[in-house]
């Protein structure tokens, strides 16, 4: 496939700024993230809990010798990243932050693909005054859902201007079961992470009137996207994003969800979930998370599916036709890289090879906005991962 990315061609150097150290190699590590990487750096690290962890990795990636295997439990994290380095963490949310502390210590730049959390964005600030670059949102959900986000925006705004209502903007992503199973779902990163993802509040505009789901299971409604129905519920808060999408401010916004989709039936296949999840209690999610990853276990035969509808639709204020412009990614995974960590990975490593390049500004970064965007969906595109615009009068 094509290399959308400045230098191709050329040989790059093995120097500092163009070293790279990945952390992680859990279920969204996919081989064209990594492979990119591979290509692009002049060095790459690969660390795991344990070094035949990070080796098992590479194996299995195909990319044995292309990368260098190392284990976090050697304790050598950080003698080796050094100024102009580039750390990338794969971990759990909650880990991200003690590792930036450890870039910024070290001189070097981070990138993640999770939420920028308040600490996140202290810790940016901080990063930034010293020249640092702080990538995060930068996968599928949060990452390439900004993106489509960011291009519908831009072409509202230059068919119907920055004055109309009501509007209506939803962003659902979902990681599915390519065929669905009994249990409607198929765990495509860290169980315990998908149960402690479903105990956080939704916050969301509806009917122009902010409001919040304590259990956002129970905001669940069946959701048309093409010709097959799926359910979708909203997820975390939505609501700060109207900034972060440049809604303008003569919009009316009189929806505004992000969200998770899931397949139809999911609902009350997870009654039982839903009942512990309920209780708050960690151990109790963590022990269920742990017998539903071995009740429901990912075999070489299982095929995941990533689908993720965004759409927008407003009025002209005075009178005029309306627009509407969605966008559907739907990608299947294949033997060689699941439809998640295809759709995680690459976009991640993308970000990281503007980093690389010295494309980015220092501080924090969500993704792409901007003309920025457009490269990011190009290079997506170029690599198999598409959502096309389609627009039209309303």
């Amino acid at each position: 496939m094509p290399d959308a990315l400045p230098h191709a061609g050329r040989p790059l150097s093995a120097d500092p700024e163009r070293t790279v150290h990945w952390i992680g190699t859990g279920l969204s590590v996919g081989r064209s993230g990594l492979g990119l990487l591979c290509e692009r750096a002049g060095r790459v690290f690969v660390w795991g809990r344990t070094r035949p962890k990070a080796a098992a990795l590479l194996d299995r990636l195909g990319l044995t010798g292309r990368a260098e295997p190392h284990g976090l439990d050697d304790g050598d994290l950080p003698d080796l990243l050094a100024p102009g380095h580039t750390l990338v963490s794969m971990l759990p949310a909650a880990e991200h932050a003690a590792l930036l502390r450890l870039a910024i210590s070290r001189g070097a730049h981070f990138a993640c693909t999770s939420y920028a959390t308040d600490e996140l964005r202290a810790l940016a600030a901080e990063a930034g005054r010293s020249g640092l670059v702080v990538l995060a949102e930068a996968g599928l959900d949060p990452g390439i859902d900004h993106l489509l986000a960011h291009e519908l925006v831009s072409a509202a705004r230059k068919a119907v201007g920055d004055s109309a209502g009501p509007v209506d903007l939803t962003s659902y992503c979902g990681g599915l079961p390519a065929v669905p199973n009994a249990f409607r779902y198929r765990f495509s990163w860290a169980p315990y992470g998908v149960l402690s993802a479903l105990a956080q509040p939704a916050r969301y505009i509806e009917e122009g009137v902010v409001r919040t789901s304590q259990r956002p299971w129970e905001a669940t409604r069946t959701l048309r996207v093409g010709d097959e129905d799926f359910e979708a519920y909203p997820n975390r808060d939505s609501v700060p994003f109207t900034a972060q999408y440049v809604i303008p401010d003569g919009w009316r916004l009189r929806t505004f969800i992000r969200g998770t989709l899931r397949s139809s039936g999911w609902q009350e296949a997870w009654q039982p979930v839903f009942r512990t999840v309920e209780t708050g209690d960690p151990d109790r999610i963590r022990a269920l998370a742990r017998d539903l990853a071995q009740r429901y276990p990912a075999t070489g035969e299982d095929r995941d599916r990533v689908v993720l509808a965004v759409s927008l639709t407003l009025a002209a204020e005075r009178g005029g036709p309306g627009w509407r412009g969605e966008c559907l990614l739907d990608v299947t995974g294949t033997a060689e890289e699941s439809a998640m960590a295809l759709c995680v990975s690459l976009p991640l490593a993308h970000g990281v090879t503007r980093v690389l390049d010295g494309a980015l500004p220092a501080g924090l970064r969500c993704a792409a906005e901007g003309p920025e965007a457009a490269l990011w969906l190009d290079f997506l595109r170029g690599h198999g991962i598409a959502a096309p615009l389609r627009e039209q009068s309303v």
